[in-house]
């Protein structure tokens, strides 16, 4: 049985005003969901990572797998009315949101679908709560608003109007982002500034410690 409920993707409402989204509930079965929450890396600073540069557990890498399928490729390609079969596919995971995530934006346009899985327990911080807006400069002229909870799956196609952004949060939020991309070239370009900023957070973290001892020792 596969992990995504494709079903419940098929059956949700699919909004085409002002730019095409749907949002699915229980996309992936509570049981389900909890157990890849288990599995889920562990990431101690904001931003996207690829996967390869986490460490996480079997079910997670299979729930992975399941999205670089075929069969997902034509469950999205289905549902938005674009053909995604043999399309690049970038796939990055977050674990934390810092205080200036959440900033209003479109995607950019070398992203054709976004789609957005949380692993969340039931959310209950005003912050953090993904909204789908119809400005680009007003948080709360919204058109919803969906909190990250457990299983929840967002999923839009990038246009000019898809403005989405959320309230300040700053801590724990996990989730999966997958984007079907215009070009090979547009997937591994955004994946290597991923890889870039997390190395170099990474090397900050190192000199840190490093800097306190250095420190230390001037004034002792």
């Amino acid at each position: 049985m596969s992990l995504l409920d494709f079903e419940a993707l098929q059956l949700a409402p699919l909004s085409r005003e002002p730019f095409t989204f749907t949002v699915v509930h229980n996309a992936i079965r509570p049981a389900d969901a909890a157990a890849i929450r288990d599995d889920f890396p562990e990431i101690e600073d904001s931003g996207l990572l690829p996967v390869e540069a986490t460490h996480h557990g079997p079910l997670f890498r299979r729930l992975i797998e399941e999205l670089e399928s075929e069969e997902t490729a034509r469950a999205f390609s289905e549902k938005f009315g674009v053909n995604l079969v043999g399309r690049p596919q970038m796939i990055t995971v977050r674990g934390r949101c810092a205080a200036k995530d959440g900033r209003i934006h479109t995607d950019t346009p070398t992203k054709l679908i976004t789609v957005l899985i949380y692993f969340n327990d039931q959310w209950a911080a005003r912050g953090g709560r993904l909204r789908l807006l119809r400005s680009p400069t007003d948080l709360d002229d919204m058109i919803g608003e969906v909190p990250p909870d457990l299983g929840t799956m967002i999923a839009f196609r990038r246009s000019d109007k898809s403005f989405h952004g959320h309230e300040p949060y700053e801590g724990v939020r996990r989730c999966v982002m997958i984007n079907w991309m215009t070009s090979d070239f547009a997937a591994k370009r955004e994946l290597l500034r991923h890889r870039v900023s997390a190395r170099a957070k990474l090397a900050l973290k190192l000199l840190k410690p490093q800097r306190v001892r250095k420190t230390g020792g001037a004034r002792g």
